[in-house]
């Protein structure tokens, strides 16, 4: 063999039997190295080729059995290798062979066997047209040569057609993708009803196929994946995130959806309505009219005082108070007059028409902006980005299955993807982390569409508002699919049939009217409950004005004129305590001005 050359590739191995299996043996992982070794060179020289053909030739059935179990945990064969195997072992141990183990029954696996002078060739087909069999595929004889039996070949395909079988697969509630809805039957039996997008695509994939389907109960999301990793279930219907870890467990079918997770949190809570009355203006333009509120009366009190040291006295004339100016000028930015009396000069005068000036233009710009800021309300800014998120929340929730995201959060060079991980907290279920979210300083991640779906139909008002929001920017770009086995050989047959429903845009529609459908019901439950104790003439009007189409004019109540109404009742009870104090100060008076007028 040293001196065969095949630039192609070309290995041969022996290895010897123990008299073990690696599935009946506790210590499986420390029978027959000597074989486990030969595997993991053989599927080096595997891998440097798209398709191979291996042939295992042995008399020894333990060592066949030895052989169906290091190559499938070994990862030896995929389905574009072609295993062939020679034994003169009789037909009926090697029926039993091939029917227990995955690398005989379900690999793209032929058996020659020798009888005599002829050699017939089988192989096992898990679905034809009358179950599962162990058929006859051809036979050789140096007379007769090569003879196929009917229509038969060599290696045939396994999984282009199920014949009806029935394909095990698993899957927990996760909407809009897998939903499972409980409803009773004309008896009055209670059924469960599936639906979803990924529902729909396997039952689509399952008339392309031809297979029947059967959901094996799960209690957990490890426990969905778990069956699949074992080979008892096919296929985890359900999408899964794409992430280097989950490679190591089980492969993927075709990634056919963007399940992005993002994170949904709490909207920003309005500010208080009386905070309008301040919001039209600027810090710095409050502060620099303060000071011209300030200094303009004294200024003015100054001129006049000026003016009049300069004037000779020409009877007498009533002096002027401050109190008076500043009076006068601050009633300017209230719409009212200002008395010219308050200004005898020319100078005052001048600084007079420039305050009014400035009184109008201010004035007409706060009521203009009090106007928009009392009808519209202002949102604080929120968080929209991953960086943004992780410095307004005390901590971020997920669902049990989101454990092998934060193991790659913190095994990530990001220093936010770190932090986030820091920050993580599991919660039962998606539902529960939305409720906390919405009530605390908070986030829930999970895929976007389950957050949209969930929030169209639990937390969404009859008006179509709701308190929560999903973030512009994802956590990280989430390409999905099914898992399926490592090497399993029935991908291509059900990657073809995946692309064909996403192509067709089927998947989308699909979530389209699901998506349509969660609000339909989620509105028609709000009425519902806003309708207890109205009228059905009441609620006809409600529903036909918020599906008119056309906006409505809202307007103003008492908590949009709340900063207004504060200020007025402000006003009213400093004018109310000061009208008291001149009415005391006026009793207390009137005896000693009525004995200074005698009597």
């Amino acid at each position: 063999m040293r001196q065969l050359r095949a630039p192609w590739g070309f290995g041969t191995f022996e290895a010897e039997s123990s008299g073990g299996s690696f599935r009946n043996d506790s210590t499986a992982g420390q029978v027959n190295e000597d074989l486990f070794a030969v595997i993991n060179e053989a599927r080096k020289l595997r891998r440097t080729s798209w398709c191979l053909t291996a042939a295992v030739m042995s008399n020894s059935l333990p060592f066949l059995r030895e052989f169906g179990d290091a190559s499938l945990r070994g990862r030896l064969l995929i389905w574009p290798t072609r295993l062939l195997v020679v034994s003169t072992i009789p037909n009926h141990h090697l029926r039993d062979l091939f029917a227990s183990y995955w690398t005989y029954s379900m690999m793209n696996a032929m058996v020659l066997t020798t009888q005599k002078k002829k050699y017939d060739i089988f192989s096992h087909l898990p679905h034809t047209n009358s179950g599962e069999h162990f058929v006859r595929i051809a036979s050789w004889s140096r007379g007769d040569g090569l003879v196929f039996m009917k229509k038969s070949k060599l290696f045939p395909v396994k999984f282009s057609n199920f014949y009806g079988g029935q394909v095990n697969v698993t899957a927990l509630p996760f909407a809009p993708h897998w939903q499972v809805t409980k409803r009773t039957t004309p008896e009055g039996e209670p059924v469960e009803v599936l639906s979803g997008t990924d529902y729909l695509m396997l039952d689509a994939i399952s008339h392309g196929l031809n297979f029947s389907y059967y959901v094996i109960p799960t209690a957990n999301w490890d426990e969905v994946t778990k069956k699949v990793e074992e080979r008892e279930s096919f296929i985890a219907t359900v999408i899964y995130a794409l992430l280097p870890n989950r490679l190591l467990q089980y492969d993927y079918t075709y990634a056919f959806e963007f399940a992005s997770p993002t994170f949904c949190m709490r909207k920003p809570v309005l500010e208080p309505q009386w905070q309008s009355l301040y919001r039209p203006l600027t810090d710095t333009v409050w502060i620099l009219s303060l000071v011209v509120i300030i200094l303009l009366p004294v200024t003015i009190y100054w001129m006049i005082n000026f003016e009049e040291t300069k004037k000779p006295e020409k009877g007498e004339k009533k002096k002027i108070l401050f109190v008076d100016v500043f009076q006068g000028a601050l009633g300017v930015l209230l719409g009212q007059n200002y008395s010219m009396d308050h200004s005898t000069s020319a100078s005052s005068r001048i600084l007079v028409s420039c305050w009014l000036v400035f009184a109008f233009i201010l004035g007409s710009a706060y009521r203009g902006n009090l106007t928009a800021f009392l009808t519209l309300p202002k949102y604080p800014a929120r968080a929209e980005t991953l960086e943004q998120l992780i410095t307004v929340v005390d901590k971020v929730t997920m669902p049990p299955y989101g454990e092998a995201f934060r193991s790659f959060y913190s095994r990530s060079d990001s220093v936010v993807f770190q932090t986030l991980a820091s920050m993580w907290e599991t919660v039962t279920s998606g539902k529960e982390g939305l409720t906390d979210a919405s009530r605390r300083k908070q986030a829930h991640i999970d895929v976007r569409r389950y957050l949209e779906l969930a929030i169209a139909e639990q937390f969404t008002k009859a008006d179509g508002s709701t308190h929560l929001y999903l973030g512009r920017e994802n956590v990280f770009p989430g390409l999905s699919g099914w898992p399926i086995p490592h090497d399993a050989p029935f991908k291509e047959n059900i990657d073809r049939s995946i692309m064909a429903v996403k192509e067709a845009g089927l998947y989308e529609k699909w979530s389209s009217d699901f998506m349509t459908q969660a609000r339909k019901e989620s509105l028609e439950r709000q009425r519902q409950n806003a309708a207890e104790g109205k009228s059905p003439e009441e609620v006809a009007d409600e529903a036909d004005q918020e599906t008119s189409g056309n906006s409505i004019v809202v307007a103003l109540t008492v908590v949009h004129m709340q900063g207004p109404l504060m200020l007025l009742l402000l006003g009213l009870v400093m004018a109310s305590v000061l009208f008291a104090v001149e009415m005391t100060i006026s009793c207390c008076h009137r005896p000693e001005i009525a004995a200074e007028n005698g009597g």
